[in-house]
């Protein structure tokens, strides 16, 4: 057999939600011109690639464009294939090494825990072309490694936003993560989206690297340490945060494998 490319949907049990990406457990190590090629034919937010190493996995994450420093759902889904397809058994941790350190998984109860670096903001000054691309009011504009942090004023105003793309494009910070408390009546305790056309994706579906800035954000805010939050896109997702003051966040959801097939080409 050849090699195997699996397609796993993250933070949702559900097919056809949450946010695809392709999972490649390499036979072989590939260049990343390769990595890059297939990442683009996979044509998802990300498509994670995975080396065996003596006691865990290296890890890279591609976007159609880009190689990615760091990415939630991806990693998410490369442990879920790791346990499902037999690389690890279910009771063993999945350890990554990767552009960010040290990354670790564990599965719980069908909820896979990931253990991230969490991601501070800082307090901005946006330029006045953020509000104009955005084209709704906002409370307050942060800064972080991945982005804009923008807090608008309603849920509603997170699910209705449609950015303007191509004027977000031409800012110096192109990425934006929008959040908003819920209605009192939800069961979760903050929305958001993610916006990132400077990554290749205006949207991207469920973003894990968001919620480490996010898990800072509202825990200052609402002085707790535990979340269940949902990303708002068309696709939807859900987010277990747990994050206690320290340097690491910590992020919990589902997978479901909804496709996989063997790649015809394994070279450059």
């Amino acid at each position: 057999m050849g090699q195997i490319i699996t397609q796993v949907d993250a933070f949702t049990n559900t097919p056809f939600t949450g946010n695809p990406a392709a999972v490649c457990v390499l036979l072989t190590p590939q260049d990343e011109r390769w990595m890059q090629n297939i990442a683009q034919e996979m044509n998802l937010s990300e498509t994670a690639f995975l080396v065996r190493q003596d006691d865990g996995f290296n890890l890279r994450w591609f976007t159609p464009t880009v190689e990615v420093p760091l990415c939630g759902h991806a990693t998410l889904a490369s442990a879920h294939v790791l346990w499902s397809e037999g690389h690890l058994s279910p009771d063993e941790v999945a350890r990554f090494y990767t552009k960010s350190g040290v990354l670790i998984a564990k599965l719980q109860d069908e909820w896979i825990e990931l253990d991230f670096p969490v991601n501070h903001s800082q307090v901005t000054v946006a330029p006045p072309e953020l509000k104009q691309a955005l084209g709704v009011p906002y409370k307050s504009v942060l800064q972080n490694s991945l982005g804009y942090l923008v807090q608008l004023e309603s849920e509603e105003l997170v699910r209705q936003i449609q950015p303007n793309f191509q004027l977000l494009k031409t800012l110096p910070i192109s990425d934006v993560i929008v959040t908003s408390l819920t209605d009192s009546d939800s069961q979760y305790d903050f929305v958001s989206r993610f916006f990132a056309p400077g990554l290749g994706i205006n949207e991207d579906p469920v973003t894990g690297a968001a919620h480490c800035c996010l898990a800072w954000f509202w825990r200052d805010r609402l002085h707790k340490d535990r979340f269940l939050a949902y990303q708002a896109s068309s696709r939807g997702g859900v987010v277990k945060v747990y994050y206690d003051g320290g340097d690491r966040a910590f992020l919990a959801g589902q997978a479901v494998t909804v496709l996989g097939g063997e790649l015809f080409t394994t070279s450059t």
